[in-house]
């Protein structure tokens, strides 16, 4: 009996995190198309998920950056790609996609990468690593900011590029599942009162994501109003934040809730969602999902968010790393009428479920595939 073609994507490792949610649901997808998902990483977490689906992973030490790590990578997955039909290679990260791009060439498969982040060139030799990225036979953008970049750096042309926005699961994230009771109770965990006005960052702890900005937006904002920073990090990072919020005098208003295992609650239980970054976000998932919530975001303008906030209208942007920005934003839309903030949020998960949806991800990247397979 023949198999159906086979697509191998390979990532660092599988624990928590959007490149790694993403992996999953393309795999799901691939399975559904009638084709052969394959996953190669260093395992971790999420395994178990891939596994349910039926989808095959193959633990190797692709998080590895030593050359000769790269090399005996690549000897791995020439070998897999060879002995189970393997006709795509989608590289995720860079340090996988170099071995991943010399199993293509060996084994003839074609070769795609997601540009997943605006890397950094900031060392010598940078834009050499980070280019791996753009060699992909398709190379896929999540943004057209990314396209743009993608184009400016290493002159890919706009015909080998493929924009396929980030895609948030509309079912996971929607607030009509969600009961009164659940909410309030996750208010109440955050010792909100019923009168208080809650602000979430939903964001790992570390500096360019922003909490320091809002921080300090904090103490330029009416005492009812707190601020929720969810997601775990450095603990040197975390003792920084709450110094600054205690010389500001807001440190009784400040919460630092670690890792948010339901974050769709989460942000169903905050009067406003923040994107704060410092640098530009390829995409910023968190903020259509928050939209998804039908939660008033306010976004740092820079990035991917100038793409999914259209200001006014399904939420609004700041110049980054400007807290008196930022309160004065904040302080304006706290000060809406409950209708018109919440006709905003409508507006924004309406947005999503138009442009932004796993359902459109997935159909759009197994169209990438169809094109190579013919």
């Amino acid at each position: 009996m023949t198999l159906p073609p086979a697509v191998l994507q390979v990532l660092p490792a599988l624990a928590s995190g959007g490149v790694e949610r993403g992996t999953i649901e393309i795999a799901e997808a691939i399975r559904d198309a009638g084709l052969r998902p394959i996953v190669a990483s260093a395992g971790g977490s999420l395994v178990t998920e891939l596994e349910r689906l039926g989808v095959t992973h193959v633990t190797l030490p692709l998080a590895t950056k030593s050359p000769l790590g790269l090399w005996r990578n690549a000897a791995a997955l020439t070998a897999l790609a060879q002995a189970e039909g393997v006709r795509i290679i989608h590289a995720r990260s860079r340090a996988p996609a170099w071995s991943a791009l010399l199993a293509a060439r060996r084994s003839g498969a074609a070769f795609v990468t997601t540009y997943h982040g605006a890397y950094n060139e900031n060392l010598p030799g940078k834009r050499i690593y980070n280019s791996v990225m753009a060699r992909g036979d398709r190379v896929i953008a999540i943004s057209r900011f990314i396209a743009d970049l993608i184009q400016a750096r290493h002159g890919v042309p706009e015909s080998g590029i493929r924009l396929i926005p980030r895609g948030v699961d509309p079912r996971r994230f929607d607030p009509a599942s969600l009961s009164a009771e659940a909410v309030a109770a996750q208010r109440a965990e955050w010792g909100a009162g019923p009168g208080d006005a809650v602000i979430l960052l939903p964001a790992r702890l570390t500096r360019w994501k922003g909490q320091a900005v809002l921080v300090e937006a904090l103490a330029h904002l009416p005492p009812t109003a707190r601020i929720v920073l969810a997601g775990g990090g450095r603990d040197n990072f975390r003792d920084e934040l709450l110094a600054l919020a205690a010389r500001h005098g807001v440190a009784d208003r400040l919460r630092l809730a670690g890792h948010v295992p339901d974050l769709a609650l989460a942000m169903a239980a905050a009067d406003i969602v923040v994107h704060a970054s410092t640098d530009a976000e390829a995409f910023g998932r968190t903020v259509i999902e928050a939209q998804a919530m039908a939660r008033p975001v306010v976004a740092a303008d820079l990035g991917g968010p100038r793409e999914t906030v259209e200001h006014g209208v399904t939420g609004w942007r700041v110049p980054p790393g400007d807290p008196l920005a930022l309160a004065a934003m904040l302080a304006w839309v706290l000060a809406m009428p409950t209708a018109a903030r919440q006709a905003v949020g409508d507006a924004a998960r309406d947005s999503v479920l138009r442009h932004y949806s796993t359902a459109a991800m997935q159909a759009a990247t197994i169209a990438v595939y169809r094109e190579l397979l013919g």
